[in-house]
C-alpha cells in the first residue's frame, strides 16, 4: 500500500507592512472626511489599491479597522522640558495646536463624537490614545510645579488642564482658526491665577 506523504504547509506570506500602513492611512482620512457611517470598506480598498479580502485578513470588521486607524494617531513628540513650568506648558500646547490643526484633525474629533451612541469603541480608543496622552502631559507638568510649590495650594489641577485644552476648541469653534501665538497667550493669561503668590510682591 502506498504511503501518503504529508508535506508541512509552508507558512503564508508575511503581511506587507506598507500595504497595512496604506490601508490605515486611507481609513483614517475617510473616517475624518466622510464619518464612520459613510466610510465603506469598498472605498478604503479602492483608494488604498487593495481588496476587501485583503482588509478582512487583517481586520474583522469596519469597526475593527476604524479603531485600528485611530490607534495609529499617537503623539510621537517627547515631553517638553524647557526648565520652566510656563515654558513646558507653552511648548506642550504648541504641539497640541499643530496636531489639532493637522488636515482633518477637527473633523476626526467631530466624527468620533458623533459615533458615541452607535460605535462607542471609537470614542473609547480616541480618549485612550489621544485625549489621555495630552492631558497626562499637562498634568505631569502641573504636578511638578505643585511639588516645587510654584502653584497656589488650592489649585485644582484637573480644572486647569480642562481650561488649557478646552480653550483651543472654544477658539476654533468661534473662528475656525488658532493663531500661532495662542498657546503663549493662553498660558500667560491662566498662569497668574494659579501661580503661588510671591512673598515679595
Amino acid at each position: 500500500m502506498d504511503a501518503t506523504i504529508f508535506t508541512p504547509r509552508a507558512p503564508g506570506r508575511p503581511r506587507d507592512a506598507e500595504t497595512e500602513a496604506r490601508i490605515l492611512q486611507v481609513a483614517l482620512r475617510l473616517l475624518a472626511e466622510q464619518g464612520y457611517s459613510r466610510m465603506s470598506l469598498d472605498a478604503v480598498a479602492a483608494e488604498s489599491g487593495t481588496s476587501k479580502p485583503t482588509i478582512y485578513r487583517r481586520w474583522s470588521s469596519k469597526a475593527d479597522l476604524a479603531t485600528a486607524a485611530l490607534n495609529t494617531i499617537q503623539f510621537a513628540e517627547p515631553p517638553v522640558d524647557t526648565g520652566s513650568t510656563v515654558g513646558d506648558l507653552t511648548g506642550t500646547l504648541e504641539n497640541f495646536s499643530r496636531s489639532l490643526l493637522r488636515p482633518n484633525g477637527m473633523s476626526l474629533i467631530g466624527t468620533v463624537l458623533a459615533e458615541e451612541a452607535h460605535t462607542p469603541e471609537l470614542l473609547t480608543l480616541f480618549r485612550a490614545r489621544l485625549v489621555a496622552t495630552r492631558r497626562g502631559m499637562l498634568h505631569a507638568i502641573l504636578l511638578r510645579a505643585k511639588k516645587r510649590k510654584e502653584l497656589r495650594r488650592a489649585v485644582n489641577l484637573d480644572c486647569v488642564v480642562n481650561m488649557l485644552v478646552g480653550a483651543f476648541y472654544a477658539r476654533y469653534l468661534a473662528t475656525s482658526t488658532v493663531p500661532p501665538d495662542f498657546p503663549r497667550e493662553l498660558v500667560a493669561t491662566i498662569w497668574p491665577g494659579i501661580a503661588a503668590i510671591s512673598k515679595g510682591s
